[in-house]
């Protein structure tokens, strides 16, 4: 067998079943969190794969689908920017690894420069259907929201819609599908909009707005004065293999928060 069939075999066996049974020791697998991915672990991840010989097999979908493949031995961890809730299992760990924080993007085109909490539960609430509302052009509003909004759901909740959750409305467009797709939609949609997380928006060709006018910048963010941070977690099972708590030690480490920080993001040393 060669060398890439090898490897595909191996890829498979990770992602279908569970980890600790079906994975050689030097591999180990995760998925989640459609901010966390671009942001940091993709690139950390290679990294350690070239210091530790342990290959990191990382794939996409979203925090809920990454907490259902870790609850269900799918994966050795997940990728989250959604808290633990009532509803996860007892016996899954959540570590805060790096800080990124809630965004609202627009089509680059768009003269609209910052928003308000309270226009953004305009939104929302389906009152905001024209961009001449917010002092832009006639052009009508359209935003992208999913079926599940995951981690970016919970933190648009908790942060700005005084715990209601999002729902259709006559300026939304609904989705089946992670924040990803939505910052590409926002890309090529003039009067799009939609809520996302700092860590992977500033990878895409779109325009963060500001909250109060301040800018969602990595020293804003470090230092609280954007007002909208939020914590991106790893989660690990508690009985988790050693090769992957070896992972999580290294994202910890000096040298892993380094990376973090050089990759754009806010490690935890420097958020204050």
């Amino acid at each position: 067998m060669s060398t890439l069939i090898k490897c595909i075999f191996i890829v498979i066996c990770c992602l279908i079943s569970d980890p600790r049974q079906a994975c050689p020791a030097a591999f180990i697998t995760g998925s989640g969190c459609s901010v966390s991915i671009p942001g940091y672990l993709a690139e950390l991840a290679m990294v350690y794969e070239k210091e530790s010989g342990v290959r990191v097999a990382v794939r996409g979908g979203g925090s809920l689908q990454g907490l259902h493949d870790l609850a269900n031995n799918r994966v050795d961890f997940a990728a989250s920017c959604k808290s633990k809730s009532p509803d996860d299992p007892e016996d899954l760990d959540f570590t805060t690894v790096a800080w990124d924080a809630l965004v609202f993007v627009v089509h680059k085109s768009n003269p609209v420069n910052t928003i308000t909490p309270e226009q953004v539960r305009d939104i929302y609430d389906g009152r905001i259907t024209n961009w001449r509302q917010l002092g832009g052009p006639d052009l009508p509003f359209k935003s992208f929201i999913a079926t599940k909004m995951g981690g970016v759901g919970e933190s648009l909740s908790q942060m700005v819609l005084k715990g209601k959750s999002v729902t259709k409305q006559n300026n939304s467009i609904l989705l089946s599908s992670s924040v990803a797709i939505w910052e590409q939609l926002v890309e090529k949609t003039p009067g799009g909009f939609a809520s996302s997380g700092f860590s992977s928006a500033r990878k895409r060709n779109v325009k963060m707005l500001k909250v109060n006018g301040v800018s969602p910048t990595k020293v804003n963010i470090s230092t609280d004065k954007y007002p909208l941070r939020r914590p991106l977690y790893i989660v690990m099972k508690k009985n988790t293999r050693p090769e992957a708590r070896r992972f999580l030690d290294y994202v910890l480490s000096k040298k892993g928060q380094g990376l973090i920080s050089s990759y754009g993001m806010v490690s935890l040393s420097e958020a204050r």
